[in-house]
Formats: C-alpha cells, sequence, structure tokens
C-alpha cells in the first residue's frame, strides 16, 4: 500500500480509479468463485485494493449514489472497515478513498482462526441498526446479513476474476473488534472477509 498517497493532515488516502480485469467473464468468476485460507505474504497494490473495494460497494451509478450491491429499503447501513498491517480505515464510497480509524495492525482480532493476522487484508462488513428503520429486530438482523452476505459475493466474484484468495468468516469477536474499531454502540459487525495474493502452490 506504499503508493497510496497519505495526507497526514485529514488521514485520509485517496484510491487510484478502478479498473477491473477485463479477461475473466461472469461464467468464468462463478466457476472459479471458491474459499481460500491460504495467502502469501505479498500485500495488495492500491491499484488492486481500489478495484476490491469499488467491486464490493462502490458507486456505479454517479448520478444517484447507486451501488455495486443492493441495500435492503435503501438503508445503506452498510460500512466496509479495511484492516491492513498499516492501520485500519473505513471506506468512503462516494470519494473513493480510505479515512484513518486506527493506525495499528489489528488484523490478528478479525477473526479466531490462525491465518487471518497474515491475511494481508481483511474487510469488515459493518451495519449502523441506527439507519435499519423501521423495522422489527428480527426482520433487521435478516436484512443486514443479506445486505453483508451480497457485498461478500461481490468480492468472491472480483477475486476470482483477478486471481486472487478470499474467505468470508462469521468466528468474530465483535465486542472486542467493535471495541478496537471505535464503533459506535448502534453499528454491529456482520461479517469478516480476508483477500490476499494466494499462497504459492
Amino acid at each position: 500500500m506504499t503508493d497510496i498517497a497519505i495526507d497526514f493532515e485529514t488521514d485520509t488516502f485517496p484510491l487510484p480509479p478502478p479498473v477491473l480485469p477485463v479477461q475473466a467473464t461472469l461464467v468464468d468468476a462463478l466457476r472459479q468463485r471458491t474459499s481460500s485460507r491460504g495467502f502469501s505474504s505479498g500485500s495488495l497494490s492500491a491499484e488492486q485494493i481500489s478495484a476490491l473495494l469499488w467491486a464490493a460497494f462502490g458507486i456505479n451509478r454517479p448520478s444517484s449514489h447507486g451501488r455495486t450491491a443492493p441495500s435492503a429499503h435503501n438503508w445503506q447501513e452498510m460500512d466496509i472497515y479495511v484492516v491492513l498491517a498499516q492501520g485500519s480505515f473505513r471506506y468512503d464510497a462516494l470519494c473513493h478513498r480510505l479515512n484513518l480509524v486506527k493506525a495499528e495492525d489489528l488484523r490478528a482480532i478479525t477473526g479466531t482462526q490462525d491465518f487471518v493476522g497474515s491475511a494481508p487484508l481483511t474487510l469488515v462488513y459493518v451495519a449502523d441498526f441506527a439507519k435499519a428503520t423501521p423495522a422489527s429486530p428480527e426482520e433487521r438482523h435478516f436484512l443486514v446479513g443479506a445486505d453483508a452476505g451480497c457485498i461478500a459475493q461481490n468480492v468472491y466474484l472480483y477475486c476470482a476474476s483477478a486471481g486472487l484468495a478470499t474467505v468470508v468468516r462469521g468466528l468474530v469477536d465483535r465486542q472486542l473488534l467493535a471495541t478496537r474499531l471505535g464503533l459506535k454502540p448502534t453499528q454491529r459487525i456482520a461479517l469478516a472477509q480476508s483477500v490476499g495474493l494466494p499462497a504459492l502452490q
């Protein structure tokens, strides 16, 4: 991530324009979609992170701020937190940039499996339940989970087309991670998803 320009006054990290691979069709991506817990030690480039986040939940219709994944009732309650060795960030889709949240490596607490601490990048899908109204508590949980699942599948398909490894995870110490990320009481962690270059065979 060293080629991302850092603005130390605002703690923002502008991302380059997203460029997605064109060599793979949707059918190819569906055939190659798989979960992988093996990652190489190499970091992702700014270009890869940019395309990954745009595919996950970026803006694909600028005139309406429409996103690449659906949102129940158009709540737009989901935020993506990007956890890297250099720190943790919130993805600002409107400006297509990363905003610094914590300048420390929190990768090891994004899950309970051993590999999460060394995976190059973890996406944490965070829902603000204050935006998920009106709805019953049960309905909110179901719909927020569905929204997170749509984003996770976008990431799977991007990774399949770009030759990256990924796995979505539900085993997270949500209270610990929420505290370390400084989340509000209304924000809840839905899922985490590790991404990186595949481990060498």
